[in-house]
């Protein structure tokens, strides 16, 4: 075989192997997923056990407030040592933590083992989007960072089909399960996850060009994305929280059949983030989307007010379509934040911008949960829409213009040394 058969060759298989690569991490983000939000679909039995709305939701948080603990920790690690080690060490640890929280029925216990296997689960969502950056050019990068967002969505759609029903005996079939498939996927990603090429020194922050990388907290820019993203998850998480409750409190739905019609929704859900990817590539813009669909959510959750405060059957559509959209927004910010920070601080960056999406994911449940019992369904959706409405202003959409019309040539370069540049 000729040198030049042999790099095409080369290319070929390096071409498939990213999307394998892209496919694996999608597996690990959806069994993080799974029990990080998904365990939303666990109130109605923990409310059966005898406990109260606000107790079940404050444990509901208590994966997402361990994340917190742990999210730039795991991003700097997955920046040193690289995305395989770090997406397999943290979901071993988060499955076996799982699988000692089936044993445990008090409060309090159950409460610190969910923290501790929300704090081993960063190690996903600081390191399985630094993949991405590393193994796609920009110009499809939208489309991958779309699907592995979609892990969010199918996530809670597996928990809605699955942690009711497993759920009716128990809690302790349903952690058995969500901790099964944590260690299934660290051993997908052992067997099938390589780390994209990388700068020479692993402790260096240098960019593509060797020249050590300065801060990109500098400007504002990140900044900007992460509030924006921050504030967009108080509606993305009432939905993911509340709808079940709304469902089988307001309107007289079982627990399975909500369960079963909200799967569905997560569904759509997952394919509006892809949507929302590839619509960036074609207009190669991360934030003019954002923009919209951030505006679009806020009009929806005052709709929804609207609908459950006249107890209109109307609100079962429109929590459907709230589903869908308040979900839509989250890889257009993770491919942002990945762009600029570049490769040297992608992992830190992303970081930081999980650390902000679930703090506020961590506080929505407890403080919904008692606006709620306040001031009803309708009040709360009231609030809550005037989040992302305000997040629509942080979007930096002229600062985006700005770095492409100064960067004309990074904007449709790969901003890591892709293999599709590399392979030989």
């Amino acid at each position: 075989m000729s040198t030049v058969d042999g790099d095409v060759t080369a290319d070929a298989h390096q071409g498939r192997r990213r999307w394998l690569i892209l496919v694996v991490g999608l597996v690990a983000m959806t069994a993080g997923c799974t029990y990080q939000y998904g365990i939303a679909y666990l109130i109605p039995a923990l409310r059966h056990s005898g406990f109260s709305l606000e107790l079940a939701s404050v444990l509901v948080a208590c994966p997402t407030a361990g994340l917190l603990l742990t999210l730039i920790g795991w991003g700097a690690a997955a920046d040193r040592w690289g995305e395989r080690v770090v997406l397999a060490t943290g979901l071993s640890l988060a499955g076996i933590l799982l699988l000692i929280c089936a044993t445990e029925h008090g409060p309090v216990g159950l409460g610190i083992c969910l923290m501790l296997a929300g704090a081993a689960g960063g190690s996903v969502f600081a390191a399985s989007g630094r993949l991405i950056l590393g193994w796609f050019a920009r110009r499809e990068r939208g489309l991958a960072m779309g699907i592995r967002q979609g892990a969010q969505p199918l996530g809670v759609a597996l928990a809605a089909v699955t942690l009711p029903a497993l759920g009716a005996a128990g809690t302790a079939r349903p952690l058995v399960f969500l901790g099964t498939f944590c260690m299934v996927a660290a051993l997908a990603v052992v067997v099938f996850v390589r780390d994209p090429a990388r700068p020479d020194a692993p402790g260096a922050a240098a960019d593509a060009g060797g020249v050590r990388a300065a801060s990109p907290y500098r400007q504002p820019v990140l900044w900007r994305i992460h509030a924006a993203s921050a504030l967009l998850v108080v509606s993305q998480f009432t939905v993911a929280t509340f709808a079940l409750v709304f469902l089988v409190d307001a309107r007289g739905w079982s627990a399975l059949a909500a369960g079963r019609l909200l799967a569905g929704a997560q569904a759509f859900g997952a394919a509006s983030r892809l949507g929302a990817g590839v619509w960036s590539d074609r207009v190669d813009s991360r934030m003019r989307p954002m923009r919209i669909l951030a505006i679009t959510t806020g009009i929806g959750m005052l709709a929804l007010a609207g609908a459950a405060a006249a107890k209109s059957p109307v609100a079962v559509a429109v929590l459907l379509v709230c589903s869908v959209v308040a979900v839509s927004t989250n890889g257009l910010a993770f491919t942002a934040v990945a762009e600029f920070a570049g490769s040297a601080w992608a992992g830190r960056a992303l970081g930081v911008q999980n650390t902000g999406q679930n703090a506020l994911a961590a506080a929505t449940p407890p403080v919904l949960a008692m606006a709620i019992g306040t001031i009803g369904f309708g009040g709360a959706f009231a609030v809550v829409a005037a989040f992302p409405l305000v997040a629509a202003s942080f979007v930096p959409v002229a600062a985006e213009r700005a770095a492409q019309r100064r960067a004309p040539v990074a904007s449709t370069a790969t901003v890591t040394a892709s293999p599709e540049t590399t392979s030989a």
